[in-house]
């Protein structure tokens, strides 16, 4: 399950043209590839395993191309009404031939790009269709596609073990095992604070972050990557807020989905973020012992805030979800709408405050923001990310 590197191809004949397809890698996701012409392929992507959803998450590789030919890609098979890619978005491209000479990596890439209903229904379901026309840059290079910026479960350890071999880093940062997933992959767990100056016994406050429920939202996984670079740096406020807080982060909350190029499940074929209220520590490992660590922490300390990060398929911006009583909190601090608020002001071209919400709807009862609210964590909150 951890991840294998792509197989090698059997030589083609000289005159075949086929493009070839591989996505038997780690987080990779492709089920079946029909040439309709000699430049048109008609793609077909796997449901998360133990499903027959969630179709929306792509990572492959394709070969034996030739340059400056318009070829056109079809994934016929997505699930969403709406999607990004009818508001600009478009696929991404990563050339292993431009990232060798002129180091460029993932970029994004696509003509006529079009996203429609199609007549594929089955047993009732709706199906939706993504084209676009496109040109590889150099002939017969490996180049690779993906829905959003890959960040696997190897660039995860390969990230904590550059943290754990540093000198200054390991001080502040120390690394744990939370538990591991039920295809025996750990699941990592965090805890970032300056050591206490002696003679000083301030009480710190609390910060939970946990990321990468829903294994195809890639981008919180790097936005959790650049939370981690700020707060484990060397400037005056991270120096501040370390001293201040007591951070615990669990970076990865779905290692095995993330592997298996799932879009939003983990092995039992469940949506993760639905199971916060559920005992089932078996069954969702990751989730049972990230309540419980937390819990944990509320009986020590006090717990300023909570956040869950998360990618958006259907919505632009940056922005959050909260969770809000009918009869508000008289203090500002405990006020929801404060830290959101804030996040707008400092960071006002990316993050959107009119598209933050308040409301705890009864579909949403087994999220880790509502469970964790209900808890009694007041600053309870999921981070959204287009």
């Amino acid at each position: 399950v951890r991840g294998l590197c792509p197989l090698k191809q059997i030589p083609r004949q000289k005159e075949d043209n086929t493009l070839i397809f591989e996505a038997r890698f780690e987080s990779g996701n492709l089920q079946k590839v029909v040439k309709v012409n000699e430049f048109e392929y008609q793609l077909t992507l796997r449901t998360d395993l133990y499903t027959s959803r969630h179709t929306q998450w792509y990572y492959f590789q394709v070969s034996n191309m030739q340059a400056g030919m318009p070829y056109r890609f079809t994934i016929v098979n997505f699930t969403n009404r709406n999607s990004l890619y009818k508001h600009g978005l478009r696929p991404l491209l990563y050339s292993e031939a431009d990232a060798k000479k002129h180091k460029v990596g993932w970029r994004r890439t696509g003509n006529e790009i079009k996203y429609y209903k199609n007549n594929a229904g089955q047993g009732g379901r709706q199906y939706f269709s993504l084209t676009w026309t496109f040109q590889f840059p150099h002939d017969l290079d490996t180049c690779y596609f993906a829905h959003c910026y890959p960040y696997t479960y190897s660039n995860l350890q390969k990230y904590l073990v550059a943290i754990s071999k540093d000198p200054v880093k390991s001080t502040f940062c120390k690394i744990h095992i939370l538990c591991h997933s039920l295809a025996g992959n750990i699941v990592y767990v965090l805890t970032i604070t300056n050591p206490p100056e002696s003679g000083k016994g301030t009480k710190r406050k609390a910060v939970i972050l946990t990321a990468r429920v829903h294994p195809g939202e890639t981008n919180s996984s790097w936005i959790m990557k650049g939370f981690l670079d700020y707060i484990l740096g060397d400037s005056g406020t991270a120096q501040l807020l370390r001293d201040n807080f007591v951070f615990k982060v669990v970076p990865m909350l779905n290692p095995d989905g993330v592997i298996v190029g799932n879009h939003r499940c983990s092995l039992t074929g469940q949506d993760l973020n639905r199971t916060y209220r559920s005992n089932g520590k078996k069954c969702y490992p990751s989730i049972w012992y990230t309540r419980n660590m937390i819990k944990r922490v509320m009986g020590e300390l006090d717990v300023f805030l909570y956040c869950d990060i998360h990618g958006h398929n259907g919505k632009k911006n940056v922005f959050m979800y909260g969770c809000e009583r009918k009869q508000q909190a008289k203090a500002p601090y405990v006020h929801p709408r404060v830290f959101p608020l804030l996040l707008s002001k400092s960071c006002p071209d990316k993050f959107s405050f009119t598209d933050c919400r308040f409301r705890v709807r009864k579909s949403k009862e087994g999220t880790g923001r509502v469970v964790m609210w209900k808890m009694g964590i007041n600053n309870s909150y999921t981070l959204e990310a287009s």
